[in-house]
């Protein structure tokens, strides 16, 4: 968030910028313009400075699918599955594309701005170090050390990191600044001091919370955990285990008539709940087996019989279909699951995994609307005779025969405003005329306007090289 918002100062500056993360870990991803995958945080940061995303801004990615392993994704494509002892091993071969994709960056525009990820003070992770200081030293670029004072002991966080890392990358840091503070500012000028003199670092503002930050696509599921909206019509999203790109909800969260909540584990379906999203997974059958753990499989069937309508979107339709095939064991151990058996389709993990923008008719509509497709396997049945869409001379997804449950592979479909609200409509949703890249570009300039305000941005940008 706060490198989207001084991407967007540095550009109003009238520089040339582009973001980068040398390293993610997100399974929010969005396809580039160059037909790979990235953070979904570096898409919006793209965004900020007007650009159209490519892979070198985020050149690896790590997608987790289980507790200890991760799919690998490097400049864009997938190389591998790893657990994470593994990866330490592979991260020295990885220094080598991600200098590629920066010095690509560096020599194309005026500024790069680069995020880090995690923490600097991870010292036991300091060997083969490709996202904190072991990027900042190989690359030569200068640190500016970000604090979350809403977490808590920020005054021990920077203090602490200084004191834990050696006198190469200390000296690495042009200074520090505290991020996320709620309340007056002022009231945190003592202890801004004590930072100051303790570590003998440059300080560069106290940035105070930004309230707008919820209009903006979130990275992290944690983001959008909340209920957000007090509309009558009330949609549920599943909190999968293995989320992916549930951006997805970010434009039916804005909507006045519309109440979004992402349903915890342990939480029931609400009996007054009009649309259930079921949205992508890393892991579709491992979340298909947590799905059922709690219990949201009978609560779906209830949600149905009460008349009630269901969305599955990438993983989340092929959970609804009657089983999931993955013979080879290409998203965990190989075998065969029963789906949630409300759409007449069937499912096949295959190697193949597509990675594509797209422009689609809505079916039911007749509306145009782009989006994106970023999955692995293939869905087939009788339900599929009556699309979600079309694309090209293709049909897309399924729906059953009440209308009731719809299945798509397609992502991003409702930032397109015709589109959301012609969709709401056929629910009976009340639909506005909000237009959903209009708030987000007024929210990245209002983002900008409150970092300008309370942050030495001149003085930031004066650090790089």
């Amino acid at each position: 968030m706060l490198v989207a918002g001084l991407c967007r100062a540095a550009v109003r500056r009238g520089l040339s910028v582009a973001p980068f993360k040398p390293q993610n870990m997100s399974n929010n991803a969005a396809v580039t313009a160059d037909g790979g995958e990235i953070g979904r945080a570096q898409a919006l940061q793209a965004l900020a400075c007007g650009l159209q995303p490519v892979t070198d801004m985020n050149p690896v990615l790590l997608k987790p699918e289980t507790e200890t392993g991760a799919q690998v994704v490097v400049q864009g494509k997938r190389i591998a599955t790893v657990k994470a002892r593994d990866y330490a091993a592979m991260k020295t071969d990885l220094m080598a594309p991600v200098l590629q994709s920066f010095e690509r960056l560096k020599a194309k525009y005026d500024l790069v701005l680069v995020e880090g990820a995690g923490s600097p003070a991870e010292v036991n992770l300091r060997s083969g170090d490709i996202a904190n200081m072991g990027f900042a030293m190989a690359a030569d670029v200068p640190v500016v050390l970000t604090s979350d004072i809403d977490r808590g002991g920020v005054i021990a966080q920077i203090v602490g990191t200084q004191a834990v890392l050696d006198a190469a990358d200390n000296a690495r840091i042009a200074g520090f600044l505290v991020n996320k503070f709620r309340g007056d500012p002022r009231l945190f000028d003592d202890g801004y001091q004590v930072i100051e003199q303790t570590t003998g670092w440059r300080g560069f503002g106290v940035l105070p919370w930004f309230a707008e930050a919820w209009k903006l696509p979130a990275e992290d599921a944690l983001d959008i955990s909340k209920h957000v909206g007090e509309g009558a019509f009330k949609i549920v999203c599943l909190g999968l285990s293995r989320i992916a790109n549930f951006d997805d909800l970010d434009p039916l969260s804005q909507e006045p008539a519309v109440s979004v909540m992402m349903l915890q584990p342990g939480q029931a379906i609400p009996g007054d709940t009009d649309l259930v999203i079921i949205p992508g997974s890393k892991s579709t059958r491992g979340d298909l087996a947590f799905l059922r753990a709690q219990g949201w499989d009978v609560d779906l069937l209830a949600h149905h019989r009460r008349g009630g309508h269901v969305l599955g979107i990438c993983g989340g339709y092929q959970m609804l279909g009657k089983f999931i095939v993955d013979a080879d064991g290409i998203e965990g151990s190989a075998g065969k699951s029963d789906g949630l058996g409300l759409l007449d389709v069937v499912t096949e993990m295959i190697p193949d995994k597509k990675l594509t923008e797209i422009t689609a008719i809505h079916a039911g509509s007749g509306q145009i609307f782009e989006g994106y497709e970023i999955h692995i396997g293939r869905t087939d049945g009788a339900d599929c005779v009556r699309p979600f869409a079309s694309i090209g001379n293709r049909a897309e997804g399924a729906m059953s025969a009440d209308g009731r449950v719809i299945g798509s592979y397609l992502h991003g479909m409702f930032r397109n405003d015709a589109f959301r609200a012609a969709f709401l409509r056929d629910l009976g949703a009340e639909a506005s005329n909000v237009s959903y890249g209009d708030t987000v570009e007024a929210t990245l300039d209002a983002l900008a306007d409150h970092i300008e305000a309370h942050l030495d941005v001149g003085g930031i940008l004066s650090t790089a090289r």
